[in-house]
């Protein structure tokens, strides 16, 4: 039985596809259309009353969203794969530590970045919201870059907070911005991007 992921091309469900991939789970994507408000249609709904994708059917049924929610449920179903620390490991507090980070201090500030009108009347009003939104990732991301000290994020190796970070430099804070600023960020995505498993889903959702 496989796994139905929908999402968007270079949304968070790249996150949600990198690690189904990187687990060699049997899945299948169901492209649910930002530009075409798809996610707002009624039979999305009936899976995320939110309206918010990814959204990720497992093999049993049960339907798991939130980013944060299914990369942690990925990371159950597949203990061996490498994609969090053992459990109870100093290293698996630390990627929790990070992983809840950037969910909660980096993702919201995305959405104001994309759609400042959802939270200002359009126009300056709506500008000045999404450049204010642009510096907070920013400042955050700047936070992260700080803590890194190897090619991925935890000394052990490779992890979901690697996919995680590496889709975050993708959005909001423009290239230039980032290759001057983000060098370790940037050598982290990279690398990600090189996996044999996850090159083919970056090429896909950021071509």
């Amino acid at each position: 039985m496989s796994y139905r992921l929908y999402g968007d091309l270079g949304s968070g469900a790249f996150s949600a596809e990198a690690a189904l991939a990187e687990a060699g789970a049997p899945y299948e994507f169901e492209l649910i259309s930002l530009e075409k408000n798809e996610q707002k249609e009624p039979r999305f709904l009936s899976l995320n009353p939110s309206g918010k994708i990814p959204a990720l059917r497992l093999p049993e049924g049960e339907i798991v969203t939130e980013s944060l929610a299914i990369l942690l449920t990925l990371a159950d179903h597949f203990p061996q794969s490498g994609l969090l620390p053992s459990q109870a490991a100093p290293a698996r507090a630390m990627a929790y530590r990070w992983l809840a980070f950037m969910a909660s201090e980096i993702y919201p500030f995305v959405e104001i970045v994309d759609y400042p009108a959802r939270f200002a009347p359009e126009g300056e009003r709506a500008e000045a919201l999404r450049e204010a939104a642009r510096k907070r990732v920013r400042e955050r991301l700047l936070l992260v870059e700080r803590m890194l000290a190897g090619p991925f994020f935890l000394s052990g190796g490779f992890s979901l907070l690697d996919i995680y970070a590496a889709m975050f430099t993708r959005w909001s804070i423009g290239a230039e911005w980032r290759a001057a600023n983000l060098p370790r960020l940037n050598k982290l995505a990279n690398a990600v991007s090189q996996r044999p498993a996850i090159a083919p889903v970056c090429k896909k959702h950021f071509a």
